[in-house]
């Protein structure tokens, strides 16, 4: 049974970077398209930055020109670097596959990492 883990989170200032990696063990996801979403206390998940198994990447308007996501294909590994953090990034942030990006932006996850907590203060 493949399993994602989420790497990296934790507490930043506002104004700071952090970087979140994903790698799947229990199997392999080649070819996959992989996903970071967030969900913060009281809203619900949205979709942050994906990228198809061959490298295209889609971004939510929240995250263009701060956030930068990166898939390894080969080595099963999604990576979310963020830069120029703010408050509104508190979040839980969740690693997702599905066997295509039709299916992530339906929300039709068919592997959910456990998440990892993002915290920005002020």
């Amino acid at each position: 049974q493949v399993q994602l883990i989420e790497i990296g989170g934790g507490a930043v200032q506002s104004g700071g970077s952090l970087s979140l990696s994903c790698v799947a063990s229990g199997g392999s996801l080649g070819r996959y398209s992989m996903a970071w979403f967030r969900q913060a206390p009281g809203k619900e998940r949205e979709f942050v930055a994906g990228s198809t198994w061959h490298g295209i990447v889609q971004y939510a308007d929240f995250a263009k020109g701060r956030f930068t996501v990166s898939l390894d294909d080969a080595q099963d590994r999604l990576s979310l670097q963020m830069n120029t953090l703010n408050t509104d990034d508190t979040a839980t942030y969740y690693c997702a596959a599905a066997h295509t990006w039709a299916q992530i932006r339906a929300n039709e996850i068919e592997y959910w990492g456990r998440g990892t907590q993002v915290t920005v203060s002020s």
